[in-house]
């Protein structure tokens, strides 16, 4: 059976160069005569695993020497505790741009160790907007900024001139990328951390990516559990105990696949081609519509609704006969969700265009 093309927003589909290799090496990685996932995290093999896959992202992002890179236990939810609780001490004030589900997430979870300000939300639970910069708030003694770099369930993105007014702030920005992470080039040094769930554009779900300044190491409180304190990580090569050795393998062979096809210079014109694309289609069209504005929108996670949404249930039906699989919306906004992340190529959105126009040529 011909592979699907997988519209997931995480876990999300894996290049297929990158399938086809784990498979040729499955049973028996490099005449060790064994897998990697039964492969000591400690053994001289592994060892040299994990710092090829160090210093391929190191590579494709372009990662700072004053910048540690470690690799995480949890998702990217993890965070929203190890953050406050690295950064912060008992009183302290941050401040935090509410843009959606994620954003709200990430602040009710810092709100249980630290003063939260909101610099600006948007209108409801899933705001279609980043608001104006005339209406940010910030703090004048907020220890970091912290912003949710693309918001996964609309499909709302910062832009570069917002970013640059925050970055103005002069104060640690935190972002999390965990679904545009490695979409596009990313100047690193202008954040104070990086993070990101494995499960969208860096491998299978099961562990986080954190990129810390060195200078913001060695604040945790002194109630930060071990496997929080992102010091830990620094000082024992993210092995303080076992981590998600297989996971981390497959995303070594997603960077080095990055690598050898260009780098992020490379996706980003393809992420760009993909998403203008499949966003040119629907603004063109009477029967789908999208409702994030212009300015704001993903290139990750492109949404749309039907004119009419009693027609939601055949659409999903029919898509997924069609091969074109998880097209349905988040249930905390509804419509579909078109998740197009470094791994789908082109011919998969060609796809999904193709199938639009023929359903909608359908219930005219």
């Amino acid at each position: 059976m011909a592979r699907a093309f997988n519209f997931s927003a995480g876990p999300a589909m894996l290049p297929e160069a990158v399938m086809r290799k784990a498979e040729a090496e499955f049973l028996d990685w490099h005449q060790t005569g064994m897998s990697v996932m039964e492969m000591s995290h400690r053994s001289k093999e592994y060892m040299g695993l994990l710092h090829k896959m160090e210093a391929d992202l190191r590579e494709v992002m372009q990662i700072p020497a004053n910048y540690k890179v470690i690799f995480t236990h949890g998702g990217a939810s993890l965070q929203f505790s190890a953050i406050p609780l690295n950064l912060t001490q008992e009183g302290d004030t941050v401040d935090y741009f509410n843009t959606g589900v994620w954003s709200s997430k990430a602040i009710k979870e810092a709100k249980r160790y630290v003063n939260v300000n909101v610099v600006a939300a948007g209108e409801g639970e899933n705001p279609t907007a980043i608001p104006p910069r005339a209406e940010w708030k910030f703090s004048p003694d907020a220890k970091y900024i912290h912003i949710c770099s693309n918001e996964t369930i609309t499909g709302l993105e910062f832009q570069e001139d917002d970013l640059e007014a925050i970055f103005a702030q002069g104060k640690p920005v935190i972002a999390d990328m965990s679904s545009n992470i490695m979409c596009r080039p990313v100047d690193v040094s202008k954040y104070g951390m990086i993070y990101a769930g494995a499960q969208k554009n860096i491998g299978p779900a099961g562990f986080a990516i954190v990129i810390v300044r060195e200078d913001l190491l060695g604040q945790a409180r002194d109630i930060t559990p071990t496997l929080l304190n992102w010091e830990v990580y620094a000082n024992n090569e993210s092995m303080f105990n076992t981590p998600a050795t297989y996971s981390w393998y497959l995303a070594g062979l997603v960077f080095a696949w990055l690598k050898e096809i260009g780098g992020v210079a490379e996706i980003a014109k393809r992420n760009r081609a993909k998403a203008e694309k499949l966003y040119a289609y629907i603004d063109g069209s009477a029967f789908y519509s999208n409702s994030i504005v212009k300015h704001n929108r993903s290139w990750m996670n492109v949404t749309f609704t039907l004119k009419d949404d009693a027609l939601d249930a055949a659409f999903l039906e029919e898509s997924k006969a069609a091969g074109l699989l998880s097209l349905k919306g988040h249930k905390a906004f509804g419509g579909m969700r078109a998740s197009i992340y470094n791994a789908m190529p082109e011919e998969g959105v060609d796809a999904l265009i193709a199938f639009m126009q023929a359903f909608a040529a359908k219930h005219v």
